[in-house]
Parts: structure tokens; sequence; C-alpha cells
């Protein structure tokens, strides 16, 4: 099976083809760095990490572009509340989001461009807008001319005579229809500004995106990324920008995760309904973070819940549980033998089809439970293991290692760490032998205080037809 990935751009599920063999260009939305991310912002950054690492492993080289927003309103105002430089600021936010995303498990981008860096670039762009009758300047402002527009609205589906101004819409009586959207911003007193040919002012946040995607990407290039909240306007509005200007595609591939829900409602800044991820990072490791993102599809709604996070953090729990029990550990030396490659090429094949899929991280998870399944349940006999079967559930915890790395799990080196006594299963097994001959002589109370008792210990029993199993979770 070969990858495909739902493209919003067409609203069909597209064979991936890169503009060059072997390569792929992607960039992906980034912060505002007005204040720490909220754990929806998360969502993208983890999910979009993760795909770049399935990309990787299938044989790509990756060109990951992040963009850092240190130019707009919001930064501004935050300044202005804490009394100190939108510099400040933006400097402030800027190392909080390198120093959460860390902790996140996620890999650096090979490009972090920062807005304020690149606005005589953006100006060029204007400029080329104005010329061609795309854009025009009202006292100091410049706006695009959406009407002008060849197809605006084919990313969102949003028809012009259907659009209303609306809360995404700025109403300004400068604007010649009230749809048309900023591209330089005159400054107001007090006002970080830059110069230019219409005023003393700033550009706007869809044109930023546009100038820094194309200087290390290109036009066009392969994926652009992002939350399904910025498809309308901010995504529709680069590629008016960046197509009206260059005549050009502007982006192959469009990728957009739903949003991460709080009782059913979007979570954002602006409904006052949400975390910050360094809140929630406080409370729960990164990894469990990611855990809990990769185990939905992208595309599918997230109802954010204490309840879900939970699952996800026992979910990781488990699968780091089973690497232990195998004595498993990341730097042991590993011979791969014929029969392992057998094995391996088996949940590869499984694994990987799933990931093909529009990115079904969720289904290759389910992959990994499977085989994390397989291996409890070769140790859960109650009877010493040989040397032959010990091999054999080592072999699938390699598997299990190997492909959860595949979307940047199992970096916690401490987790491998057994911290159980070498007499452990033993004891266990004497214990679960007392319990069985209580259960039938139905001493029910006795028998649950040893279930009981384990359970605090972080052991839980599970008791089958064929008899007791057990799952350790530290």
């Amino acid at each position: 099976m070969a990858l495909k990935i739902y493209n919003t751009l067409t609203r069909t599920k597209e064979l991936f083809v890169p503009i060059e063999e072997g390569k792929v260009k992607m960039y992906v939305c980034g912060p505002t760095v007005y204040n720490f991310f909220h754990i929806g912002n998360a969502r993208p950054f983890i999910v979009f990490d993760a795909f770049r690492h399935f990309l990787q492993y299938i044989g790509y080289q990756v060109i990951y572009v992040q963009n850092i927003t240190d130019i707009e309103d919001k930064i501004i105002k935050s300044a202005n509340e804490e009394n100190v430089s939108t510099a400040e600021i933006a400097s402030k936010y800027t190392k909080a989001f390198f120093k959460d995303i860390e902790k996140l498990g996620i890999k650096k981008a090979d490009y972090y461009p920062k807005a304020s860096a690149f606005v005589k670039e953006m100006i060029e762009l204007i400029k080329v807008l104005i010329e061609k009758d795309y854009a025009y300047e009202s006292d100091g402002d410049v706006f695009m001319s959406v009407e002008k527009v060849a197809n605006y609205g084919k990313l969102s589906g949003k028809l012009i005579d259907k659009l209303q101004v609306g809360a995404r819409v700025e109403e300004n009586q400068a604007k010649r229809n009230p749809l048309d959207f900023v591209l330089w911003k005159k400054a107001k007193p007090n006002e970080p500004f830059w110069e230019s040919p219409w005023s003393k002012g700033r550009p706007g946040w869809h044109t930023e995106c546009v100038v820094m995607s194309q200087h290390y990407l290109g036009t066009p290039f392969d994926i652009h990324c992002g939350g399904i909240d910025l498809i309308f306007p901010h995504h529709e509005n680069e590629i008016a920008q960046a197509e009206s200007a260059s005549g050009k595609k502007f982006v192959n591939y469009w990728m957009h995760n739903e949003y991460l829900n709080i009782k059913g409602e979007k979570m954002s800044k602006s409904l006052g309904n949400f975390f910050t991820t360094r809140e929630i990072l406080k409370k729960y490791d990164g990894e469990v973070i990611r855990m809990f993102f990769l185990s939905k599809h992208y595309r599918s709604p997230i109802d954010f819940s204490e309840q879900l996070m939970i699952e996800a953090q026992k979910g990781l729990e488990n699968l780091y549980n089973s690497l232990r029990l195998a004595d498993f550990s990341p730097k042991s030396e590993f011979n791969e033998t014929e029969q392992f490659k057998e094995a391996f090429s088996k949940y590869e094949q499984k694994f990987i089809s799933a990931l093909e899929d529009d990115f079904n991280t969720a289904s290759g998870i389910a992959v990994l439970f499977e085989i994390s399944r397989e291996i409890k349940k070769r140790l859960s006999k109650n009877k010493k293991i040989t040397k032959q079967e010990k091999q054999d559930v080592y072999l699938l915890a390699v598997i299990l290692y190997r492909l959860g790395k595949i979307i940047g799990l199992f970096n916690k080196e401490e987790k491998f760490q057994k911290n159980i006594d070498r007499n452990f299963e033993d004891i266990l097994g004497l214990l679960i032998k007392i319990r069985e001959e209580l259960r039938q002589r139905q001493d029910w109370e006795l028998a649950d205080k040893i279930r009981i008792g384990l359970k605090k210990l972080g052991i839980i029993l599970i008791d089958k037809k064929d008899g007791t199993e057990w799952e350790v979770v530290l």
C-alpha cells in the first residue's frame, strides 16, 4: 500500500506523490508567541511531528519548517498588559515554546523562521500584489481584494457571495469590500513599526506565512499543515496571495487536524475554556500527552477530559510494562535472526499500512497493543518459562519498541528499569496459587485481600478460564 493523505483542498484521500522524488517539503503553522500555547495548539505540533517521523522512516528526506509569529496584535496587547516591550514578550514566549515542545518529545524543525526577520520580503510581495491589481492602499493600510482572486474560497469551500462579516472578518471602513483582508497595517501611536512605501506599520499575519514558507520550500511545495481552525481565513488567504503573485500553485497537499474540545466546544483562548500545555505538563508526562493525541485519528475531534488523559497514561504504561517484563533495554545488542525478520515484517506491515492510510495512528497504536498483549500472554503462565520462550518474548519487545519509535514513543530511558526483585515471579506465582486455593475453599474475603493488596503494590490480577494472569502497573 502506498501513502495516502486526505487533502483539504480536494476533499479526497489522495495518493501522495512528492514534487521531488525521495524528498518532502513540509510547512507547519507554529505559535504566535504572546503567551504559553494551550493544549489544543499542542495537537498539530505533536501530530505533524509524528507524521514527519513516519515519512523519514519510510525513506523520505524531510525538510520541516515551522514559523514563529513574533509580529501580531496579540503580542502588542500582551506587552501592554505586562508593561514590557513586544520584543521582550516574543522572546519570553518563544523560549517557553521550545522548552515545552522538548517535554512533548517533539524533534526540532529544520528551520524556525521568525516573522520579524522577513519584513523586507513581505513588503516586496505586497508590492507585487499591488502592481498586479490584486491589492490596494487605503490611508496607509494595504488590503487584498478578494473579488479579484480566482477561485477564492477553494480551500474552505466558502463562496464570496455567501460570506458574511463576522467574528473572523474584521470590519473596516477603509476596505472596498468587507471581506478584503489586510496585507499591511498602519501603526497606531506607541506600536512597533517598520518603514514601508505606504506607512510606518507591520505586515498582516496571512502575508507572513506565505513569505516564510516560500523562502525555504519554494513554489509549489508538498505539504502545508495546521489546525482546522486555520483553514479560513488564514490558509485561504495564504493561497490567495501566493497564487495571485506567482501565477503558480502554492501547495500540493493541505493537512488539517480536528479540534480539541471541552464539553463539545472548541478549546480556545477566546472562549476562555483552555488549559496551557505547561499546566498539563505539571500533571502528566509529555509522552502521555503525545499518546493522548496519537490514540485518535488526527481528523477526528477529541473531547479533552481527565478520564481520557488517565486512559492515555495507563495505555502508555501498559506498553512500557510489556517491555520491562520482557527485560528489554534499548541499549542491549540484538541479533536479527531470520525468525526476528519474519516476525518483524508481519507486524511492521500492519503498522505501516495503518499509517499509510491517511496517517491513522489510532490503528497503528492498536498494533502496538496487540504485540503488548502477546508478550504478557506468554509471560503470564504459572510456570518458569524456557530460555527459548524468553528469547521469543524479547523478540516481540524489540518489535514493539521499534514500531513505537516510528511515531515518537518510548523516549523515557528510565522507564525501562524494572525495579523488581529477581525472585518476583516466583513469589507472585506462589501468592496466585494460594489465592486460587482460597477461592476453591470459597474463602472469598481472604482471597480478595490478596488481590487488593497486590493491586496497591501495582500488580493487577486478571482471572480467566484457564488461570490467572497478572500485569504490573508501576
